[in-house]
Order: C-alpha cells, then sequence, then structure tokens
C-alpha cells in the first residue's frame, strides 16, 4: 500500500515539476517579463531539480512497470520490489553520471 502511495504522490510532484520546468523555459526567453529572468535561471539551472526529476521519473517508470508485471500475473511481488530497487538504484546513478557530473 506504502509503494502504491508513492507512485502515485511521486507522479504528481513530477507533473508540477516539468510544469514549473517549461514555464521557467519559457520565462527564460523574456515572455513573462524581464524582471524575474534571474529568478527564473537559477530554478531552470538548479541541480538539485534536475536530479529530483531523474529521480521521480525513474522511480515512476519502473514501479509502473512492476505494478503492470503484478497486473498482469507475476505474483513474486518480494523479489520485484528489491530487482526493482536495485535497477532503479543503478540508473540513477547512470543517468546523474552522465547528465550532471561534468566531463
Amino acid at each position: 500500500m506504502f509503494i502504491w502511495i508513492v507512485h502515485r504522490v511521486s507522479g504528481l510532484i513530477l507533473i508540477a515539476l516539468m510544469v514549473i520546468k517549461i514555464i521557467t523555459g519559457y520565462g527564460i526567453l523574456g515572455h513573462l517579463g524581464y524582471e524575474n529572468i534571474e529568478l527564473m535561471r537559477e530554478f531552470h539551472r538548479n541541480p538539485f531539480v534536475d536530479v529530483s526529476i531523474f529521480l521521480l521519473f525513474i522511480y515512476h517508470a519502473i514501479y509502473g512497470v512492476r505494478t503492470a508485471l503484478i497486473d498482469l500475473g507475476l505474483r513474486r511481488e518480494k523479489l520485484l520490489f528489491w530487482v526493482s530497487n536495485i535497477l532503479g538504484f543503478i540508473l540513477f546513478i547512470v543517468v546523474v553520471y552522465i547528465f550532471l557530473i561534468p566531463h
């Protein structure tokens, strides 16, 4: 039950962050006024926001696949839980390394 709730909440937070990211990207171009461009630029380029989006996206996607597999009849929920966590953690580390750590 806890995983189900976190999965739904992560989807809502992901939608909110993506909407804010799109609005700030649009605002950086000056379409929302020039007085707030620096504030929008700081938020838009904030690495914490990017890492949060990556984390939420990976979590939501992997647990969505897990839920679909359970709905299709796979009853090894405990094994799926651990495989999902390990796969999500590895994928998160790889994505953060590729996109956020300068080479």
